[in-house]
């Protein structure tokens, strides 16, 4: 699946409950996403419209990263109904 090219910081936000991540902080247009399982990991994601490629990219692994996961089914996972 391709990385989706329109995607906002909050349209992310929102789509963060779907693998467990919960909004703990917000500073400025920056929010902060925090998971404490399997381990604590946090991930800050600017409120921009449309978020840059490379940001997003970076941020979708991570998240896979952590959740020992591919970034496709990831992004599945997120972005489809």
């Amino acid at each position: 699946m391709k990385l989706p090219r329109d995607v906002s910081g909050a349209e992310l936000n929102c789509a963060r409950g779907r693998v467990g991540y919960t909004a703990t902080r917000t500073t400025g247009s920056h929010v902060r996403l925090t998971i404490q399982h399997p381990s604590q990991h946090q991930v800050t994601v600017p409120a921009h419209d449309p978020l840059k490629v490379g940001t997003l990219a970076a941020i979708l692994s991570e998240v896979a990263t952590q959740l020992a996961i591919d970034r496709t089914e990831l992004i599945r996972r997120l972005f489809e109904d």
